[in-house]
Formats: C-alpha cells, sequence, structure tokens
C-alpha cells in the first residue's frame, strides 16, 4: 500500500550532525549556494526553465528522458546517492530508535544546490529514479533536501526507458513508497551497525585495513568452508567398464555395465574390474530391452539479474560487475541514429520473471513472422517466480522483439552487442514451444551382468532454434560423476531389435576417482548466494570486490582461493558470531528486509531483535577473541636460524612467518618461501645469509643481520625466468636484445636487456618470425579467450593478426628459475589510461630510475643524441629519469619507445 511521503522524521538528527558554511531553510532541509542553470537546462530542447522537474539518476538516463518529454521538462541527473550517513561516524543514534543521522555528500554539494535552484524555478518535482528500494530511497532524500521549496513532489516510475513507457509514467504519478523507503533504510543501518563494530575489532585483534558485513563475511565463510570441503576430501576409486558393441547394422556404440544378476552394480578397484573383463569377453552379447519414448525440453524464463550474471559469466566469461555495467548502459539507452535515443532492455535489477502483456503480444507475433507457426505455443508460456521474489519489475527483456541483434550490431559495442543477444535470445527463446527428443534405451546381457546404452536424436528444435546453452554453460555447476554418466546421452544409436547378437569390438576399462567439490567461481558463487537467499544480486559485485580487495580471497584460473589471512577472520567470526554470520541467519534477515518492504514488519523492531543478539556477541568477543596481532597463528614451520617454531603473523603488505623467540631471534620470511630458491644468497654487504621478505612492492632478499646489516637484493620469480633470451634484437638501440621481465605486481612485460640505457619495452611476448604483412622483423604472441594464441603486428599501422605459426623462436640458453638483479626496474608495461591518471603515472614513472639510482651516488647519464631515422628525422634525445615516461602511454599490440 502506498503512503504520501511524510514529514522529516530525522530533523533532530540532522541539526545535529548539520555542517559550517550551510544555510537552514524554514522545513530544516539543507539548501547550497545554487550555480547556474546552464548543466541543467542542456536536458531540455530549447532551453526554457520548465514547469515540470523530472529527476533521475544517471546523466545517460536523463539525455534519453530529455528527448522524450521536450518543452515544459527540465531533466536533471542526481548521479545517484546525494546524502548518506556520515563517513567518519557511525551516524546512527540507537538510543533513539535506530534514528539515522544522514548529512550531504561532500561530493554532491554542486548537484544539489543545481537541483534546488531548477526546483525553485517548477511548478512540480517528479522523481523518477530507478524503479526499486535503492531508487526510492534516493527520491525520498531528494524530497527531503526539496521539501522546503513548498513544491509538490510526486514519483514515477517506468520500468523500461522508451518513449511510450515514460509518457506512460509521466501522466501516472503516486506518491513515495515509504515502505520501501523504510526497508532500504533498515539494510543501510544494519550494514553500517554489523560492519562499524565488527572491523575495528579485527583491526585491534589481527591487523588495520580489515572489514566484516553482514553479506560479505557469509560469503567468505561459503567460500572457506568450500575449501575445507576440499582439503578434507578423500577420493575413492571407481571404474566405467564400457563394451563397443556393433549390430547388424552401423555405426557401433558403447554401452556401460550397470547390473549384475539384475541388481545395480559398480566397480571400485582393479581386481573386480579384472575378473568382470574375464567374464563377459567370452560372453554372449544379446539386446533384451528396446524402449523407445519421447523426451520434451522446456525452454528456460526470461533472464533474472543473477541468472543473466551467471549466464554472462559462463558464456563470454564477464565479471558480475561487467555484466551490470554493460546492462546499465542497455537500459540507459542507446543512441539509434537520426536523434533517437532508446533503452533496448527493461530494467537489470530485478528477481521477477513476469512479463507484461503487449511485450507478449510483441514477441508472440515476431515469433509466428520470423520463425514460422509450428515455433509458437497455443498460449503464451508463463514462469512461477520464487516465492521470496519481488513482482514490482518485469523480468529482463528486450523492450522491442523487433530490434534484434542484427539490426542493433551497428549501434552497440561489441560487449553491449554480446550481452544484448544474449538477452534477447534467451527472451525469445522463453515463448518458444519446446524441443522434441526421440529417446531410446538399449539394455544388452551379456551373461550375468547387464550393459546400458542411450540413444537420444533432436526431432523437433523448438527453442533451440533461437538459444541453445552452450556445453560449458550447461555442464559447468554439474559434479564430474554426473556429467561422466550424461556422456552417452546425445549418441546416434543404429536400429536395434529385442534378440539381436551383438559382437563386441572393444573392452574398455577406465580407472576413475572421485573429485572434490569445485572451487567456486563468480557465477557459481553468485548462484550459491542467489539459492540461499543471501543479499540480492544488485550488491554481488560488490561483495566479490570487497573480498578481493581485503585479500580474503586470490583468483587463480577463474576460482576463488580463500588466503591465509581470509581463513583466519572466517574463523575468528565464525566462533564470536557463528549464530549472525551464517547463511540462513542472514536469509532470515532478507525476508524480514522483504516483509517491511510489504509494509508487514515494522523497521526498528527488526533492527532491535538483532542488536540484542549482536551487542551480547560484540562483548564478549572483544574479551574471549585471539589477538592474532599480538600472539600470532602457530604453524608446523621451524626457524632455520635457531630452531624454535614459526608463527604466522599479518603485516602491512601481507602474511609472513616470523620466529616465536622474538626478539631474541629476529628471523622472518615468506610463507613458502623455501620452495622458491634451493639456497638463499649471500649479503653484498657482509657476506651473511639472506632471508625473503616483502614489501608493498613484492617479495625482496634482505640480510639476516638487520639491523646491523640492511643490504637488500631484488628477487624476481615466475613460471618462467626473467631476463630470458627471446632471439629478437632490440629495435630501438640495435644493440640490446628483447628479454622477458616483472613489473613490481609481477606482471610480465618484455624489455631491452641495455635497460636503463635503453627504454624499449613491449606489452607482450616477441616472436622471432616476420609478419607477413608488413615485413617487420618480429612479430607479438597474444593468448585471449576469445581467439586462443595468436601472433600480432607490433607495428599498430600494420594490424596484422593471425594464428600462431608452428616454428618455434629461436631462444639463448635457458635462464635460471631464480634471478636475482640489482639494476632499477624498468617502467611498467599498461595500456592506455585516462590523462589525469596517465599523467601522473608518468610524473611517477619518470622519476623511478632517479630513486633506484640515488643509494649508489651515481651521476645521471648525460644527454645522448640518437641517429635521426628515415621515418622520423628529427633527432631524438633521452636522459634516464625520462625514458620510463611512455610507458603508461602504451596500447596493447603496439611497441613503446623512451624519448
Amino acid at each position: 500500500m502506498d503512503r504520501p511521503i511524510p514529514t522529516s522524521q530525522y530533523a533532530t538528527a540532522q541539526a545535529a550532525a548539520r555542517r559550517p558554511g550551510r544555510r537552514r531553510l524554514s522545513s530544516g532541509v539543507d539548501s547550497f549556494a545554487a550555480p547556474p542553470l546552464t548543466s541543467l537546462l542542456e536536458c531540455t530542447p530549447g532551453g526554457n526553465v520548465a514547469e515540470s522537474l523530472v529527476i533521475v539518476e544517471s546523466p545517460a538516463k536523463a539525455r534519453t528522458l530529455g528527448r522524450y518529454l521536450g518543452k515544459g521538462y527540465t531533466v536533471v541527473a542526481s548521479v545517484g546517492h546525494v546524502r548518506d550517513l556520515p563517513k567518519n561516524d557511525l551516524g546512527i543514534d540507537v538510543a533513539h530508535g535506530f534514528e539515522p543521522i544522514y548529512e550531504a555528500l561532500p561530493a554532491k554539494r554542486k548537484v544539489i544546490a543545481e537541483i534546488q535552484a531548477a526546483a525553485r524555478s517548477a511548478d512540480r518535482v517528479l522523481l523518477a529514479t530507478d524503479p526499486d528500494r535503492e531508487g526510492e530511497a534516493i527520491g525520498w532524500h531528494l524530497a527531503e533536501l526539496l521539501a522546503g521549496l513548498g513544491k509538490p513532489v510526486e514519483r514515477v516510475l517506468f520500468h523500461e526507458i522508451t518513449k511510450r513507457a515514460v509518457q506512460e509514467a509521466i501522466t501516472h504519478p503516486r506518491p513515495l513508497d515509504q515502505h520501501l523507503v523504510d526497508s532500504q533504510q533498515a539494510r543501510r543501518v544494519l550494514d553500517r551497525l554489523m560492519g562499524y563494530k565488527l572491523s575495528p575489532l579485527l583491526w585491534d585483534k589481527v591487523k588495520r585495513g580489515l572489514s566484516a558485513g553482514r553479506v560479505q563475511s557469509v560469503a567468505l565463510k561459503m567460500i572457506c568452508d568450500r575449501e575445507g570441503e576440499i582439503e578434507a576430501f578423500v577420493p575413492e576409486e571407481y571404474w566405467h567398464l564400457d563394451a563397443r558393441l556393433a549390430g547388424s547394422q552401423p555405426p557401433a556404440f558403447v554401452a556401460r555395465l550397470a547390473l549384475r544378476d539384475g541388481k545395480k552394480f559398480s566397480v571400485h578397484d582393479g581386481d573386480t574390474a579384472a575378473a568382470v573383463r574375464a567374464e563377459v569377453e567370452g560372453a554372449r552379447f544379446l539386446v533384451t530391452k528396446v524402449a523407445k519414448r519421447r523426451r520434451q525440453q522446456k525452454a528456460a524464463p526470461p533472464f533474472v539479474t543473477a541468472k543473466l550474471q551467471q549466464a554472462a559469466y559462463k558464456r563470454h566469461h564477464y565479471p558480475v560487475r561487467r555484466t551490470m555495467q554493460l546492462a546499465q548502459k542497455l537500459y540507459e539507452g542507446v543512441d539509434l541514429g537520426g536523434g533517437e535515443r532508446v533503452g533496448l532492455i527493461t530494467y537489470m535489477r530485478t528477481d521477477s520473471m513476469r512479463v507484461a502483456a503487449e511485450a507478449l503480444a510483441a514477441v508472440r507475433d515476431l515469433i509466428a513472422g520470423q520463425y514460422g507457426p509450428a515455433f509458437l505455443p497455443e498460449t503464451p508460456n508463463f514462469f512461477k517466480n520464487r516465492s521470496e521474489a519481488q513482482d514490482a519489475h518485469e523480468a529482463i527483456r528486450p523492450t522491442d522483439p523487433a530490434r534484434t541483434p542484427e539490426a542493433m550490431a551497428k549501434y552497440l559495442s561489441a560487449d553491449e552487442l554480446k550481452l544484448y543477444t544474449l538477452i534477447w535470445q534467451r527472451f525469445v527463446a522463453s515463448q518458444m514451444n519446446p524441443a522434441q527428443f526421440d529417446v531410446t534405451d538399449v539394455l544388452v546381457e551379456a551373461g550375468r551382468y547387464g550393459f546400458k546404452a542411450k540413444g537420444e536424436v533432436e526431432v523437433e528444435a523448438g527453442f533451440l532454434r533461437v538459444y541453445r546453452e552452450d556445453e560449458e554453460e550447461s555442464a559447468g555447476d554439474k559434479p564430474a560423476v554426473e556429467q561422466e554418466a550424461e556422456e552417452a546421452t546425445s549418441k546416434r544409436l543404429p536400429p536395434l531389435a529385442e534378440g539381436e547378437a551383438l559382437a563386441l569390438e572393444e573392452f574398455l576399462a577406465l580407472q576413475k576417482f572421485t573429485q572434490p567439490p569445485p572451487r567456486f567461481t563468480e557465477s557459481t558463487l553468485v548462484k550459491a548466494l542467489e539459492e540461499n537467499g543471501i543479499g540480492r544480486p544488485s550488491t554481488y559485485a560488490q561483495i566479490i570486490a570487497t573480498l578481493s580487495d581485503r585479500s580474503y580471497v586470490e583468483r587463480q584460473k577463474g576460482t576463488f582461493f580463500p588466503t591465509e589471512l581470509g581463513k583466519l577472520v572466517s574463523r575468528l567470526l565464525q566462533v564470536s558470531f557463528g549464530d549472525l554470520i551464517n547463511e540462513s541467519y542472514t536469509a532470515r534477515m532478507e525476508e524480514e528486509l522483504d516483509a517491511i518492504a510489504e509494509g508487514k514488519l515494522e523497521w526498528r523492531a527488526a533492527l532491535a531483535g538483532f542488536w540484542r543478539t549482536f551487542t551480547s556477541d560484540l562483548e564478549r568477543a572483544k574479551a574471549e577473541m585471539t589477538s592474532v596481532k599480538r600472539q600470532g597463528v602457530a604453524t608446523k614451520e621451524v626457524c632455520p636460524t635457531c630452531g624454535a617454531p614459526m608463527l604466522l603473523r599479518f603485516g602491512r603488505y601481507g602474511e609472513y612467518l616470523a620466529c616465536s623467540n622474538y626478539p631474541t631471534c629476529k628471523t622472518t620470511r615468506e610463507p613458502g618461501a623455501p620452495g622458491v630458491t634451493d639456497e638463499a644468497p649471500l649479503c653484498p654487504d657482509c657476506n651473511a645469509p639472506m632471508v625473503l621478505k616483502r614489501s608493498r612492492f613484492g617479495q625482496f632478499w634482505a640480510c639476516s643481520r638487520y639491523p646491523e646489516c640492511k643490504g637488500i637484493r631484488k628477487l624476481i620469480t615466475g613460471k618462467t625466468s626473467p631476463n630470458t633470451p627471446t632471439g629478437v634484437r632490440c629495435p630501438e638501440c640495435g644493440e640490446g636484445e628483447i628479454v622477458e621481465k616483472r613489473s613490481r605486481k609481477g606482471r610480465s612485460f618484455w624489455g631491452c636487456n641495455r635497460y636503463p640505457k635503453c627504454s624499449f619495452t613491449l606489452p607482450a611476448k616477441p616472436v622471432p618470425q616476420p609478419c607477413p604483412e608488413c615485413g617487420a622483423p618480429f612479430v607479438m604472441e597474444k593468448t585471449t579467450v576469445r581467439r586462443g594464441v595468436e601472433w600480432v603486428c607490433a607495428k599498430e599501422a600494420c594490424g596484422y593478426r593471425g594464428p600462431a605459426g608452428e616454428v618455434a623462436p629461436t631462444t639463448g640458453q635457458p635462464a635460471p628459475a631464480t634471478v636475482e638483479v640489482q639494476a632499477p626496474k624498468p617502467p611498467k608495461v599498461r595500456e592506455a589510461k585516462p590523462a589525469a591518471r596517465a599523467a601522473k603515472t608518468r610524473t611517477r614513472a619518470a622519476k623511478a630510475p632517479a630513486r633506484a639510482a640515488k643509494p649508489a651516488k651515481t651521476a645521471r647519464p648525460a644527454k645522448a643524441t640518437k641517429p635521426a631515422k628515415a621515418a622520423k628525422p628529427a633527432t631524438r634525445t633521452a636522459t634516464s629519469a625520462k625514458a620510463a615516461k611512455p610507458a603508461s602511454r602504451a596500447k596493447p599490440g603496439t611497441a613503446k619507445r623512451g624519448k
């Protein structure tokens, strides 16, 4: 039930939070000095002050709506939230009913002033923020800021940005829904209370810079629990016994052992497998049963947010954040030429599978006309929502199915087109007939053993004509045993009759071992969070980013591995807050937030129940939680200096092992360091053994006699040895050779081995093969998910790109696995950055060589004039400090030269 917005409930709290420099309106709303309205009126054709002020969230959305509404309307963008809880304070008055103390975001003061100035000139204000709880809350904050102006404020909702939908929404405004506002407010307060209290506890017990939260800590728990299952997993042996059989007609087929004496039978050791082989190889194979049936496969429903995130990751390897960015662009509007700007998809944050009647009619017309009546069901397909789904929105679908991916290709980027194609195909397929398959099940007996085979033939494509899941998409989440059981399903069997004798062509005995559950990928983690009712799909990208930013998890080949720090934090939180940080409690809190949105639960009551349990756990944790910062974590490692046990500690730059005899023994080293090199080097200053340590730039060798001796040496490690020759002569100086190097973060790049005298670098491995297009002396080897390994020309103007050849490049002698280098680091090789950031990077890069040379007290090289080149007659001069500057201008696939 909708309710008009009430007078501010938080005026007292806002007054306490008000900062100097803001003046007070009669309603108790903060106001800011208004700048000119130029930026606002740009959105309104004609440039006249409008009668109605329409406020949206994004500038792109504002441009689209400005074209639809025309004169009489000014459309402005709030650019997201305009107010929030204070950054450096709790901002919640717990004693007075959990009242939030909001303040204007410093970066949004100019935006607020522009909106207030525009509202003074308007007759009414229409809040057209996104149609969800977050959008409702942003609208409420805007209404609070405009309340003192005496202008009517109304809410308008549209789930797609098309001219029809927008004009329909404008003619049917409604009051703000306070229930939705309360639900978002309860979520914000709940997250602030938990994060603001838990994070300092972790700072005190473990180290600074850590965080904990209602949803992120549960996601971390799930990743750590999965890792625990993998570590505790004990593989079990099993065997597949297959018979390749031939009947009277081709082709031959494979049947798998399934029965013995008419009962289900499986083999778990080699002796049993050998015994079965001995029995059946001399037996007669007879077809005893042939059963045929028709199988129907129905189309999947149109996408909801979580399913779109999963499918985009599986099919196109898009991270969750990237998927949502692309979907946002498609929703907010795309320029289709001739001044027409239209949203191509409906709102992308939804968990409802509902489809509007007019959209159903449009897609049915498209199917009948483009694919034929045989693909169109008699009545539309309807899909049932999950019980906890919010039905305020539609499913994610094209706003107009007639805008096919082929027609939109010229207006979209490659990634936008891929995502739009995925959404379009899934929606169109959802309203088509099921696919039909003829399935044949065959039982073959050989003595006391029974072998089964299954054949499946597609007879009617149905929706598969439009949308067919990739094999990796459909099988990626299934256990290995289940995938193996389906291997023979899609095979075509020959015509077979009961009683027919078969010839045994080959008996195959394959030893297998059960596999542990797979680690989470972004796709499977999103699926697990969704299935457990944890968080909202719109928050999943931020959750995943936070876990990585806090170094709680690492990604290896697309899967999440918990770090030692992540395991420790999760373990500490489970001991002290296990009743709150778990899947079931977090899901129950989501249900309570839904109940608040529906007006069934008062938000303060929900917070009060949580607060009682949380404060009790918090006080106990402060007293009882282990202080890892002070005590460290016991390990099985032994100090190489004194033989005492080593402790795992967490410092500013990550975890490290430290002797438990500190301060008597100050030995420290990197976890796993003994596996990096067989022998530690000697200190160049005092000849004492060196130990591995870590700084914010990575690992390095340090003298074990520190602080008496402060000798250090660089360490560069990796799968391939740094400074390995490539057989390519440097095209810049003509004297050096291109070798592999490592950046500060361990990333590979290739550069001249005469650095710093020559600063030529490449972003990819050079191969000593001439370019077939322009004759350049070498090409570069690149690997992409889409194309695999390929060769590209180093000259950007050439543009050659082709499959990698068979001729291996000639390289020099292999370098050792661990190489110690004392030369200054070359500039980092990266793709082009925005101008401001690139300038900052160039400044830092220019200073790097000079800083590296400082300890040695070496003089800066004099400027040297290089010989002019034919293509570039201008004389070029360089210094070692300036040589690094062009690195930040690097473009993919191009060589960078120092200037």
